[in-house]
């Protein structure tokens, strides 16, 4: 068969254009557009992002959620990038994504927090503690409805980082949040053996997500991992399939989607859900996951 005739070519080509192409688009810069408006008593869904970007990168389930249901969605800034120098210029970037996306934004600290790993966890309990007490000051401030932060898988140390500072942070509280709090962790750089949600989005929600990435100016300079994003959904498609649905099930007709797994938090326990695992398709509401 000549290349003429496999049309194949033509489809992976068309892939290489457009992310060639993607390359020249500006960066940020794009007027937000008209947010939902919200009751005073909305849900309320905290982000506990490790670095800015990843509110854009997992946080599409979070922009349904505040889009379709009216939730109020709070990015919680844990860190704001290991590099000081451009800490403040971060900030900045996360301040203009989130305003283009309709979240609400919270620091941890004024340059945020640094050393959140598994080794200060471990060995410097002086520098772990007040970390801890921060994050626990703001479950009990907002007292979410849901909680979005990374599997302890997810291969950068900060993401693995805040994965067990935010459990560390529900444990010192116990059973003081008197609701049952839906924690939903995310993945990125290490993928999860056992997700339990396939969430679907729309051409429009991914467009606006990679709008989003894009005002991270400086991270995506060097690595422009936003025009990558629809291709990780698409993979999340393949995996999720089977990873969720079952081994051997079909896939459903997604052409993006991303990967969560769903636990709940109740009177001071970590509880599993049971098997098998749900997916929610781009018009099924979201807010019946969390009802």
């Amino acid at each position: 068969m000549n290349a003429s005739a496999n049309p194949y070519v033509d489809l992976v080509a068309g892939y290489a254009r457009l992310f060639r192409d993607g390359k020249n688009f500006p960066l940020g810069g794009v007027a937000p557009g008209a947010h939902p408006a919200r009751s005073l008593d909305a849900p309320r869904a905290l982000i506990f992002s490790p670095h800015p970007d990843d509110e854009c990168i997992i946080g599409g389930l979070a922009l349904r959620l505040l889009r379709e249901s009216g939730w109020k969605v709070i990015n919680v800034a844990v860190t704001q990038g290991s590099a000081r120098a451009r800490q403040s210029e971060r900030w900045q970037e996360l301040q203009n994504a989130c305003r283009f996306l309709g979240f609400d934004l919270l620091a941890t600290a004024p340059n945020g927090l640094e050393k959140v790993n598994a080794k200060a966890r471990q060995s410097e309990p002086a520098t772990w503690e007040p970390m801890v007490n921060i994050i626990a000051g703001i479950l009990r401030n907002e007292r979410p409805r849901l909680i979005f932060f990374p599997h302890e898988h997810d291969w950068n140390s900060t993401h693995i980082g805040v994965h067990f500072l935010v459990m560390d942070a529900l444990r010192s509280i116990g059973s003081a949040l008197a609701q049952t709090v839906h924690l939903v962790e995310t993945e990125y750089w290490g993928q999860m053996m056992d997700p339990n949600l396939m969430v679907e989005f729309s051409a429009d929600d991914v467009a606006d997500l990679v709008t989003g990435v894009s005002f991270h100016v400086g991270e995506v300079r060097r690595n422009p991992f936003h025009l990558l994003l629809p291709a990780w959904m698409q993979d999340n498609v393949r995996r999720g399939s089977e990873l969720v649905g079952g081994q051997g099930e079909a896939a459903p007709g997604y052409s993006f989607a991303t990967l969560y797994r769903h636990r709940l938090w109740r009177d001071g326990q970590l509880e599993n859900i049971a098997k098998p695992g749900r997916k929610l398709g781009a018009l099924q509401p979201p807010e019946a996951l969390f009802g």
